[in-house]
């Protein structure tokens, strides 16, 4: 019994919307095993990132990392577990929260940034390509 292989697809046919599929696919799949070893989500990386600036209240975390209240809700229920935030009572509004990084969340943020060049090798440090990539996300954004 012979087993019969297929080629390999020539993937230079494809349309441009497919490739693009495929390397975020391909892309998410290591940053999930990544960030799964770091105690993280993609959601917990961005909020950290975005926490860097320093405290922000849920709603306005939420806004800024593009996602739901409740997701938000959700992710920093998470990331409180886990120590990488904290939330506290805001002195302007007793009615809401602010969330701030923790020291230990800080550095795991960092472990995540320091592990990018590696997962992503030479489009990591590749600036033409983020500033594409930022081009390609502004003008869909826009039209859409």
């Amino acid at each position: 019994m012979t087993v019969s292989t297929s080629p390999e697809p020539d993937l230079s046919t494809w349309p441009t919307g497919r490739l693009l599929s495929v390397a975020a696919r391909l892309v998410e799949q290591r940053w999930v095993t990544v960030l799964a070893d770091l105690g993280l989500t993609h959601a917990g990386l961005i909020a950290l990132h975005t926490l860097g600036d320093g405290p922000l209240p849920q709603r306005t975390l939420a806004q800024r990392c593009q996602v739901t209240d409740q997701t938000m809700s959700r992710t920093l229920d998470r990331l409180a577990k886990a120590g990488f935030v904290t939330r506290t009572p805001d002195p302007a509004d007793a009615r809401r929260h602010l969330t701030r990084l923790t020291p230990r969340g800080k550095a795991v943020h960092e472990r995540a940034v320091r592990a990018e060049p590696a997962l992503l090798g030479v489009l990591g440090d590749d600036s033409a390509f983020r500033a594409g990539l930022l081009e390609l996300i502004t003008r869909l954004s826009a039209s859409g």
